[in-house]
């Protein structure tokens, strides 16, 4: 699907919430740390009254060190790494220090960020929500990021001074008002999780922010561990995410990319960042198969999902989504998936709410793969029997063209849990659905195509209804992927109608041609349109 010369390449040389219950209020007075910070009282006002006002900080002092000299009390919440999933063989006391470098267990399984849930559970959901409540949309350091406002649910003991934040997250929750009306049978409560509307124009900037806080706590006095860089294998935008973020605390990035197999807005983003970037002739599950034999013989702390670490700043955005519908717990929420850490993060996200008493359900999951990479969806429709890798052929949507997916055994466990589906979509229907979308006001990437695809055939299918509150998650930004929009409103995609493009009208530069063509295009009646005037 390279680049191809064409006329558009040349041309272009408040959600609202349902009914429920009021949530009880907690008194709050005797906890460890308050949920706002109390500023001073400035003196009498000139009618005599007392009136509080908020100092700014010194001018020489940024918020990091704001954030420092105001800090309270440390916390008692803890978390650290278990084996993921627990087995019956295994050794039940099995667990590891955040501060390990280790990324599977000792039978050879994916590891899990396991919290002090005892801890946590001491304080009612109404506190946690009224603290998370308490931080949107501030610059107080750390917690005007999405990720680290739910700091005591993500790394606890991490020191705010060894963050490393570039206020990620917070992302647009979008009513997709038109295409639920016109083009789903009339949904009128469709959303659209914007996480492409991030620092690097993706979702992986939440879980990046909380993977390289890590490494810089860790390479830091008094630990001091000998880590001199950080390396993945990517798609994209892994790599983006990890260069951006390392170029921020000053360490050196390593990225593994499949040549030919990312598009140019991809690529020139951790070249730009400063990171090492090797371009390797084969795909992302032989880069990532590279870069775990380096990092096994190199002091190169690994970045890829295979590290839960990750999943810990992921799954904030499903806790994000929670605080936007005023903590009211939507019915689906479908997401596209590839190496499958993410889903597994929706659904920490939304279990630990439930579990904490933020919310009292979880919501139905559904994964969307692109057909032609789609491991999970045949696990899935073999009954959960009978798991094969493949060999991904070449899909619009890169970022999950995935053949053996790291964390497939999480996405099961998610899956499970929360009764959901897989779903896939073929080529056309992805961009189809991103181009439909797009006509109604997004800028969709593939991805977010494959999702929606997803949706529009679980519709037909009456799975999920017209009053169901449904959110896709769009975890890449459109701007990423324009070529591929180019070729489709182009029409220069071999196989495929392009049903919905739009392509510019070539017109000859005088009054009467640009006329006829507007006519046409308005359905502009030119004899009603001057008896007007």
């Amino acid at each position: 699907m390279a680049a191809t010369a064409s006329s558009l390449s040349l041309l272009f040389a408040h959600p609202h919430s349902r009914q429920s219950s009021t949530p009880q209020r907690f008194d709050r007075s005797h906890l460890r740390f308050p949920l706002r910070a109390r500023c001073a009282s400035d003196g009498a006002s000139a009618s005599g009254s007392t009136t509080a006002t908020k100092h700014r900080r010194p001018a020489e002092e940024n918020i990091r060190e704001e954030a420092a000299r105001l800090r309270g009390p440390a916390t008692t919440f803890s978390a650290w790494y278990e084996p993921f999933p627990p087995t019956s063989d295994g050794d039940p006391n099995e667990r590891y220090s955040l501060d390990d470098v280790v990324y599977r267990s000792t039978s050879g399984g994916l590891l899990d960020v396991r919290h002090d849930m005892e801890a946590l559970a001491r304080f009612p959901g109404s506190y946690w929500r009224d603290l998370f409540d308490s931080r949107v949309g501030r610059t107080t350091w750390p917690y005007g990021s999405g990720v680290w406002s739910k700091k005591e649910f993500v790394l606890p003991e991490i020191d705010s001074d060894h963050i490393v934040s570039l206020f990620e997250g917070n992302s647009n929750l979008f009513w997709a008002e038109r295409l639920g009306r016109e083009h789903l049978g009339g949904m009128n409560d469709l959303w659209v999780k914007q996480c492409g509307i991030s620092h690097t124009g993706s979702f992986k900037d939440l879980g990046m922010t909380a993977l390289v806080s890590q490494v810089n706590r860790l390479r830091r006095a008094p630990l001091s561990r000998p880590i001199n860089g950080v390396g993945c294998a990517s798609t994209g935008d892994t790599s983006a995410a990890l260069s951006a973020y390392c170029a921020a605390a000053g360490i050196p990035a390593i990225v593994f990319l499949p040549a030919d197999r990312i598009s140019l807005q991809q690529l020139i983003q951790p070249i730009a960042n400063g990171a090492t970037v090797l371009s390797l002739d084969t795909d992302f599950d032989g880069c990532m198969r590279l870069i775990r034999e380096v990092t096994a013989e190199l002091p190169i702390y690994l970045a890829n999902s295979l590290n839960s670490l990750r999943l810990e700043g992921q799954k904030t955005a499903a806790i994000e989504i929670l605080q936007q519908f005023n903590w009211q717990v939507p019915d689906w929420v479908i997401i596209p998936g590839g190496n499958l850490g993410n889903i597994y993060a929706f659904y920490k996200g939304f279990e630990m709410c439930r579990e904490l008493g933020l919310v009292d359900r979880v919501p139905r999951l559904v994964c969307a793969q692109a057909a032609n990479a789609n491991p999970l969806y045949r696990y899935y429709k073999s009954g959960w029997t009978d798991f094969k890798s493949l060999v991904a052929e070449t899909t619009f949507a890169s970022a999950i063209q995935i053949g053996d997916p790291v964390s497939i055994d999480r996405a099961v466990v998610a899956l499970k849990a929360t009764d959901g589906i897989v779903e896939e979509a073929t080529e056309e229907e992805l961009m189809d659905a991103t181009a439909l979308a797009d006509l109604t006001g997004m800028f969709a990437c593939p991805h977010t195509g494959v999702a929606l695809a997803a949706l529009f055939k679980l519709r037909d299918r009456g799975i999920i209804g017209t009053n169901d509150r449904t959110v896709v998650v769009s975890t890449a930004h459109g701007l990423k992927f324009t070529q591929s929009k180019i070729d489709y409103h182009d029409k220069n995609i071999k196989d495929m109608l392009c049903q919905y493009a739009n392509p510019p009208i070539s017109v000859k530069p005088d009054f009467g041609s640009v006329m006829d063509v507007l006519q046409k295009k308005l359905n502009v009646d030119e004899t009603r349109f001057l008896r007007l005037f």
